[in-house]
């Protein structure tokens, strides 16, 4: 039940490991007037548009605040998208808004501007124009876009720019490309990377501009001072192929977060988009996870930020980050609602634009203290001076394992499996066995789904109530190189082929990866995957069933460790099922490799989770005083949540795949694992 309580709290709760001491530096007292707090919004945010219809979608969402003079609010860019169901054209088709615009003086309630680039510039032919980037360079503003074709030799998708004096426009178009088409590093330099999603940080004197996508990786270059131009010779590759897009950089207390997306962006009822973070002491990397591990790594890294957590929110991603006059950021990301998932005709996933706040725990960044997207009132940014924060971050409640239930459980210390575990289609005898305290499996060429030649599983019953059920779990795949798609072993909770809830080690491209999936059959779609944190030489992976009145919720977490856990999102699944859920293990999706499991351990969920109670807020500064907002340590202090001593085993909060975006729309690349 936690979950569904947690995604229904006005304010959220972080929480640590069971036997962690809370660390709060709460802030000083501050000695000043009662103000008015902040409003309450409710996500998602409204975007007005003239005829006072509210838009139904921004995708790739950039928020800037404006430094022209008389005019102090904030500007809001979307990907080109069309905005309002039934709204189309002569032919009959949705009409589409190019880089639409708005405008906000609370950043909850946003009036439409225009289009940055009612027209198509001409070098970009027939391509589309997506992810904008707005950014001061240079002594004016630039808006910075994703060109998806070009015209010069070979094609391929470019980084745009247009020029303004203004965040209102109007825009120019440069005319030609800032980052041109490129072939992915080490690639075929006939092919075209996907030089996509423009990210600009103005860093001192110097610029620098992040991009790319899954084919190809992360890069970054050095901008000209002029902003429109970029040094080829500067680029550095940041992260690796087949797992990050979306960039957004963002300096906290000596350090550059780089925060990406993964997974697919777009896949209706079960997009899974997340978000998450690595860091370096350069805008140029190397930038690693909590862990340690590189995002350049085969065994990729990656710090969780932003996923789904249960309620009607999935495919949390593509943020932006803003800060407050308080001093509070927010990250700024679309999402898709599971219950209104579609714009048109169950093709065209619909992406509005969410708002939540942004904390700091022991140095890494978690969405709404890690409670992740909001789905009731909540205290809104502060925005006015004067104005009293209404938003005080606590540490999330994170599930923990409680009585362990030995009749479900195995360490594997014999020669067979417990009498607990039954066959589903068994493989080969000779392929599978239990020796030396583990129990060793053969990959099989098949897979899971539906019809015939399907992979085989073992399982046993689940606990009648919640539960947690653990395993570590490793597989014999060399550490990077490509390409043993998709071979993968770890843990499944199994109703049938067409159902079932998926969390395991697994080889996508170039990577390794920890998967956490959903099949749900008939379906369109009938798969959808997230990721969770780095994989190791042995990876811990914890699966968790919690439970409402009407649905299981499933929330995975892994570990290098078996100590510190990145939780990887939440699926759920109807209540009622026609066949009751079993604890499974699965070994499968390419021959030739051999997983190994530990031990599988079931417990009792644990109850009596630790609360925090919240610290005081900080006001906003009043017209003509010093800003008060708080910076380095000191923001942590206002924030609740301080850096010395760390959280003994603070449970991080996780969250990665392919999308091919068309026609105003992303699509995916089968660089995830086609189910079915």
């Amino acid at each position: 039940m936690k979950k569904m309580i947690r995604a229904g709290a006005l304010i959220a709760a972080l929480a640590v490991v069971a036997g962690a001491t809370p660390a709060f530096a709460a802030a000083e007292p501050i000695a000043a007037a009662p103000a008015d707090p902040a409003p309450t919004y409710r996500n998602p945010l409204n975007l007005e548009l003239p005829d006072g219809v509210s838009a139904e979608q921004c995708a790739d969402p950039d928020v800037i605040r404006s430094q022209t003079p008389g005019d102090d609010a904030w500007y809001l860019f979307c990907t080109r998208d069309a905005l309002v169901t039934g709204e189309v054209d002569g032919d009959g088709e949705p009409v589409f808004y190019s880089i639409p615009s708005y405008r906000s003086t609370n950043l909850v309630d946003w009036v439409f501007q225009g289009e940055a680039l009612p027209t198509k510039p001409a070098w970009i032919g027939d391509g589309d124009m997506w992810a904008p980037d707005a950014a001061f360079v240079g002594g004016s503003y630039r808006l910075y876009y994703t060109a998806t074709e070009t015209t010069g030799p070979g094609g391929g998708p470019a980084i745009g720019v247009a020029t303004s004096d203004s965040l209102a426009g109007p825009w120019t178009d440069s005319g030609a490309a800032v980052v041109e088409p490129q072939a992915p590093p080490g690639g075929n330099p006939n092919d075209r990377r996907w030089t996509f999603d423009p990210e600009v940080l103005v860093d001192g004197d110097t610029a620098y501009i992040y991009y790319g996508s899954y084919f190809g990786g992360i890069s970054v270059r050095t901008l000209s001072a002029d902003g429109l131009t970029s040094d080829p010779a500067s680029q550095i590759e940041i992260a690796i192929s087949n797992r990050y897009e979306g960039v957004n950089v963002v300096e906290h207390d000596g350090w550059y977060y780089m925060l990406a997306s993964a997974t697919n962006c777009c896949n209706g009822p079960l997009t899974a988009y997340s978000v998450f973070a690595g860091r370096s002491q350069s805008p140029t990397g190397p930038f690693v996870d909590r862990t340690g591990t590189s995002l350049l790594a085969g065994r990729v890294g990656g710090t969780p930020v932003l996923h789904q957590n249960g309620n009607r929110w999935i495919g949390t991603g593509h943020n932006t980050v803003v800060t407050d006059l308080s001093g509070q950021q927010w990250i700024v990301y679309h999402a898709v609602d599971r219950t209104d998932p579609w714009f048109l005709d169950g093709s065209y996933t619909k992406r509005p634009v969410l708002m939540d706040p942004l904390d700091w725990v022991d140095g890494w960044p978690v969405t709404r203290g890690g409670e992740g997207p909001s789905d009731s009132p909540h205290p809104a940014p502060v925005t006015a001076p004067g104005q009293a924060a209404g938003y005080t971050p606590v540490l999330a409640e994170v599930q923990q394992p409680g009585e362990p239930i030995p009749a479900l459980s195995d360490e594997f210390d014999g020669t067979e499996l417990g009498e607990q575990w039954s066959w589903t289609r068994e493989p080969d005898p000779t392929g599978h066995g239990v020796a030396d305290g583990v129990f060793s499996w053969q990959t099989q060429q098949s897979d899971l789904n539906l019809g015939e030649g399907a992979a085989g599983l073992v399982t046993e019953p689940a606990p009648a109530g919640d539960y947690v059920v653990d395993t570590k779990v490793s597989i014999d795949l060399p550490a990077d190189g490509c390409c043993q798609n998709y071979v993968q072993g770890g843990l499944v909770v199994y109703t049938d082929d067409g159902h079932y809830i998926k969390l395991g080690v697994a080889s996508i491209w170039e990577t390794r990866q920890t998967e956490f999936g959903k099949r749900s059959e008939p379906g369109n779609p009938g798969y959808g995957n997230t990721v969770g944190g780095p994989v190791g030489e042995q990876t811990y992976l914890r699966l968790v069933r919690e439970h409402s009145d009407t649905e299981n919720l499933y929330t995975a977490f892994t570990s290098l460790d078996g100590s510190s856990w990145d939780e990887a999102g939440t699926w759920t699944t109807p209540l009622e099922e026609s066949a009751t859920p079993r604890i499974g293990l699965v070994s499968m999706a390419g021959a030739g490799f051999t997983t190994t499991f530990d031990y599988v351990r079931v417990f009792e969920l644990a109850v009596d989770p630790v609360v925090t109670e919240p610290t005081p807020a900080q006001p906003a500064p009043e017209p003509g005083s010093a800003s008060t907002a708080p910076t380095g340590e000191a923001a942590l202090a206002a924030t609740g949540l301080d850096a010395v001593p760390p959280l003994a085993a603070v449970v991080a909060l996780l969250l990665a795949g392919i999308a091919l975006r068309l026609g105003g729309t992303r699509r995916a690349r089968s660089t995830h694992r086609a189910e079915g």
